[in-house]
């Protein structure tokens, strides 16, 4: 592949993507990319347009699963430091999409701003989190969400304000645009009452999802309207099911764990396994909550 000068030496070839992942699964990218600025971001998605190649975004890799092949195409890993820093006016919070939402949490506990507590615990980056609008005990970032700065896959760059944006449960009508930057409306409290809510959420993820092994969360969405994924699952009685080096979590059963040198395959063997199952006992179709890269 024929890249210009100013790149070639930024670009790398067979990039095992394992280690950027929170799963710690898969293999390695065709092209691996780090823009260190929006221009440099821009040009490579010009370059990969015209070269015909399939552009991946890689954020903090905690809800996808690679395939033990890899992937063919690019892949863009986007850091923290890449566009934005983090800052707030008012009640606004204007965070980077490459900012881990731990920092994001604390950050806005430092300004005394309220509204991102829910998010305690949750792996990921601010864009990741967009794209699939996280949450967790009834609350959603989609909601807090004021102006959203992207480019698409052609460079352009693109402002979206709150109405013309779609959430619903863990999904947006973001994922054909890589997110740059997110002003979120937030409420002023005190930093006390925040870090208290900070703690109780953290408790209760703890005591729920006490996984030690590298995870990518978890692994379906719960159908709308029904009993949660997880319950569905270990009534199944599949909590501990193996296949080689993967394991259906028991401590809560959308959880699968790699318990070391799992393969992907194995992981979608446990996934097909389990939709098979819940399939036949509850006539549900569970939906994967991560992205699958191959």
């Amino acid at each position: 592949m024929n890249w210009p000068k100013s790149l070639i030496n930024k670009i790398k070839t067979k990039v095992n993507l394992a280690a950027y992942t929170s799963f710690k699964i898969g293999g390695a990218a065709e092209f691996f990319f780090e823009p260190k600025n929006i221009q440099e971001l821009k040009k490579i998605l010009v370059l990969a347009k015209k070269k015909k190649l399939p552009v991946f975004i890689l954020g903090s890799g905690s809800n996808i699963l690679v395939s033990d092949s890899g992937v063919k195409g690019l892949v863009v890993k986007i850091n923290e430091e890449c566009f934005k820093s983090v800052y707030s006016k008012g009640v606004f919070l204007t965070a980077p999409s490459g900012l881990k939402l731990s920092k994001l949490i604390l950050f806005a506990k430092k300004k005394g701003l309220s509204g991102l507590e829910f998010l305690a615990g949750i792996p990921g980056t601010v864009g990741g989190s967009l794209v699939g609008n996280a949450g967790a005990w009834g609350s959603s970032i989609g909601d807090l969400v004021e102006d959203i700065c992207v480019l698409d896959y052609n460079g352009k760059k693109k402002l979206f304000c709150g109405n013309q944006l779609k959430f619903s449960y863990r999904k947006s009508n973001l994922n054909k645009y890589i997110i740059l930057w997110v002003k979120l409306r937030l409420k002023s409290k005190s930093r006390d009452s925040i870090a208290s809510k900070i703690n109780n959420y953290l408790l209760l993820r703890r005591a729920s999802q006490s996984n030690i092994f590298p995870n990518a969360g978890c692994i379906f969405k719960n159908p709308a309207g029904k009993i949660p994924a997880g319950e569905l699952i270990d009534l199944c009685q599949l909590k501990g099911r193996r296949k080689a080096k993967a394991m259906i979590s028991k401590a809560h059963a959308n959880f699968i764990l790699n318990l070391g040198n799992a393969k992907s395959s194995d992981v979608i063997f446990l996934m097909n396994l389990i939709r098979k199952k819940v399939k036949a006992k509850f006539k549900v179709n569970l939906e994967p909550e991560i992205k699958l890269w191959r």
